[in-house]
């Protein structure tokens, strides 16, 4: 092998927390993945190829999807990450379809559904005299299934619903997310027609379609049921949209069926049992900075020419969990080579994200992409023949050869911002494994700085307390433009750069428009109706704030407590304790031993104190414990509301544990799961089911001022919630939740 290894220690730790087998080292997985994937080519060309293979790895310029670094070379699991698994009005269907998606998820691929054949809720069984439980209930089970398989599987389990906007079932569906618990592990997605998009403009009558009997059931106005998804959107980021006739538009292979779902992050539509394979290229790594910085267009043809051949490689050397999915992946072939790291190509050129030179480079930059691999494939296919399933005037070998996917975790690997995004933070606080608290900073930022000569401790303190630049007046406006992060970008540009993109990609593109707290409905309308209009596949937002966990408070100034009491305002005292309580008592196993924790109740019912107890006496965790329990129990004999004391423990990690299928994330979050099981009134009965969604990441303040002087701007500042692996800040980006600090997703790269 040629290329010495390009890996940062952030991408050493990525590689052995997640890919390495064993005593692996990263040259030795490359070296498996090469080996396995070159096993396609003729025998006298396999070495040269597996040592090119190895080249476009180690140098950090290409890497395959995580399946294929998961599994390639081991005998075992697929080295695709996107399926879609098809729902059929039947009985036998749907549990197949449970069945083979525990096998796919099994082994980390993540897998698409279209409920629109089913037939509604209480519709008749004629076989059973009974009624249908219907479509959503349908997702509810496979998200149950989803989430008992991947409790020992290699990552969470990420899924896509799709349901049609003639469904009678559509209303209940887009609000199936709104409580922010059901189906947390389902990506959701209205599928509009050109059809339903016309009547929204005309403000006509939409008719609500029986899928069994194909007979029209109710109807509502087509701007209700828009403004609706509008609504929910803005609320929690559910539904998307996936533009179902525009994505049939460009089907290469409509002979073969209507395409009706797409994976988890929407950017892989798919006939039913089809799969695709997926790697990403680095763009920032054909950037030369010496100079005047230009982008090498050469080089990254090369790179497109052998990454293309490896994709088509992986078809070959793929295995499946059932034989419905093999046949159709023989029959298409459809690879997707999409990017990563480009944001970060466009701050090494000095052409700010949502300046217009950044969308022609990317109309230049994707459409070389598109038509080389296009043209590798039309190679490929003299070479060893075309797809089985083609037409096409001029024969090619795939399908689909273009796609922009998620890389949540090896955009790590490869110091890479992710796929076409825009960086979420110039900086952030990162925990590591001692204890300790690092501070990372965004190295092009850092450079900048250096350079420019404003560069400074206090700086990089306060870059990091708000992940920002926009609000510091030592920074220069034209570097304050160069970094603006994802929610200093407004909407209008995110949505172009995702359809110029588009424009040059066979397969969809994964991204998502994020948009400050303050955004309106109104906002997200325009967002919906943008993408329509500009040719998009599919489309997905996220408001800052909307996902199910309390917000950043700001920092109080030490003088406050004594105004509230000087204007006469209560101060929060802990209630006298009865001499008699009652309570309940509940094991949990934590990764610090079993654990006791008794919760008494006052005359009220509600929770009043906390005692805890591990299982093996004394020892710093016990003392932990105890003080955390005090506090808690001060917390709540104080007023404060149980719901509270939740959000603040709930997900805390330190050794997690499986307990009866309930993952025990640390000591605190057992305390919370027991509370969050014994809350009563307000809403909350006994026995509700606790959510598992990450906590908070807290930074030094949220950026609107925290008693230091400073202050950000509104977009300066996203709600921050933390990995429940590192700890770190969590980016909702490209239809999927990113750790950028340990690579952790749920749903892809």
């Amino acid at each position: 092998m040629t290329v010495a290894l390009q890996l940062s220690e952030n991408a050493l730790a990525v590689l052995k927390a997640r890919y390495l087998i064993s005593e692996e080292t990263p040259g030795e997985l490359f070296q498996r993945v090469a080996k396995h994937v070159a096993q396609a080519e003729p025998p006298s060309q396999r070495e040269q190829w597996a040592e090119n293979f190895y080249d476009l790895m180690a140098s950090s310029r290409f890497m395959p999807n995580s399946p294929t670094l998961f599994n390639a070379g081991t005998g075992q699991g697929t080295l695709s990450a996107c399926f879609v698994i098809p729902v059929d009005d039947t009985m036998e269907s749907i549990m197949h379809a449970a069945t083979v998606s525990a096998m796919i998820q099994k082994f980390g691929g993540g897998i698409g559904y279209s409920f629109s054949r089913l037939r509604s809720r209480g519709s008749g069984i004629a076989t059973t005299q009974g009624r249908a439980c219907g479509a959503v209930a349908v997702l509810k089970m496979l998200s149950s299934l989803s989430d008992m398989i991947t409790q020992g599987g290699k990552r969470h389990g990420a899924n896509m619903g799709i349901l049609d906007v003639s469904h009678p079932e559509i209303m209940d569906f887009i609000h199936m997310k709104d409580d922010n618990q059901t189906a947390q592990n389902f990506n959701i997605s209205v599928a509009v027609t050109d059809a339903f998009l016309q009547a929204v403009k005309e403000n006509a009558d939409w008719g609500l379609i029986d899928p069994h009997s194909q007979a029209v059931v109710s109807s509502l106005p087509a701007r209700h049921i828009w403004e609706e998804i509008v609504q929910s959107a803005w609320k929690t980021g559910d539904p998307g949209l996936f533009f179902i006739d525009e994505a049939n538009r460009r089907n290469p292979t409509p002979h073969l069926g209507r395409m009706e779902s797409t994976n988890p992050c929407g950017e892989v539509p798919l006939l039913p049992f089809e799969a695709c394979n997926l790697g990403s290229i680095s763009l920032a790594k054909f950037v030369h900075e010496e100079g005047i910085p230009w982008f090498d267009f050469t080089a990254l043809e090369q790179v497109v020419r052998q990454a293309t051949r490896f994709l088509d490689d992986v078809v070959t050397m793929n295995q499946f969990p059932a034989v419905e999915v093999a046949e159709a992946v023989a029959r298409t072939r459809k690879i997707g080579l999409g990017v990563m790291g480009w944001h970060d190509a466009l701050i090494a050129l000095g052409i700010p994200y949502d300046a217009p030179q950044a969308l022609e480079l990317a109309d230049q930059v994707m459409g070389l992409i598109n038509r080389v691999a296009r043209q590798v494939s039309i190679d490929l296919a003299r070479e060893r023949g075309p797809y089985p399933a083609c037409r096409e005037e001029v024969p090619v070998r795939n399908s689909t050869r273009t796609c922009i996917a998620p890389t949540g975790s090896i955009s790590a690997i490869c110091s890479a911002s992710s796929g076409i995004e825009p960086i979420f933070a110039l900086a952030y606080v990162k925990n590591v494994l001692d204890g300790q608290r690092l501070q990372e900073v965004n190295p092009y930022f850092v450079r900048v700085a250096q350079q420019r000569g404003f560069y400074s401790d206090d700086l990089m303190k306060e870059v990091t307390r708000t992940g920002s630049c926009q609000h510091i007046p030592q920074v220069p406006e034209d570097v304050k433009r160069l970094f603006r992060t994802a929610m200093e970008i407004d909407f209008q540009t995110h949505t172009r750069m995702q359809a110029t993109f588009q424009k040059h990609t066979d397969l969809a593109v994964s991204k998502t428009i994020n948009m400050a707290n303050d955004a309106t409905v109104e906002d997200v309308d325009k967002t919906y109706q943008m993408a329509s209009r500009l040719g998009c596949i599919g489309i997905t937002v996220y408001r800052d704030g909307s996902k199910p966990t309390q917000v950043l408070e700001v920092q109080r100034g030490p003088g406050e407590a004594a105004a509230q009491k000087a204007a006469g305002k209560e101060v929060l005292a802990p209630r006298e304790r009865p001499t008699v309580m009652t309570g309940v008592t509940e094991r949990l196993r934590t990764g610090h031993g079993n654990m006791y924790i008794t919760i008494n109740f006052d005359e009220q019912s509600k929770p009043f104190e906390v005692f805890t107890t591990l299982g093996k006496a004394g020892g710093c965790d016990s003392a932990h414990l105890e003080a955390i329990s005090r506090l808690v129990s001060l917390a709540l004999r104080s007023g404060v509301k149980p719901d509270a004391v939740v959000e603040q423990l709930r997900g805390i990690t330190c050794d997690p544990a499986w307990d009866g299928g309930t993952l025990i994330r640390s000591a605190p979050d057992a305390v919370a799961l027991a509370l969050s099981r014994h809350l009563q009134g307000e809403g909350h009965p006994t026995g509700r089911a606790y959510s598992t969604q990450p906590p908070l990441f807290t930074p030094q303040g949220n950026g609107n001022g925290n008693g230091n002087g400073h202050a950000a701007t509104k977009a300066a500042a996203p709600t921050r919630y933390a990995c429940p692996e590192c700890s770190g800040p969590l980016a909702f980006q490209e239809g999927c939740v990113i750790c950028h600090s340990c690579g952790w997703n749920e749903c892809g790269g």
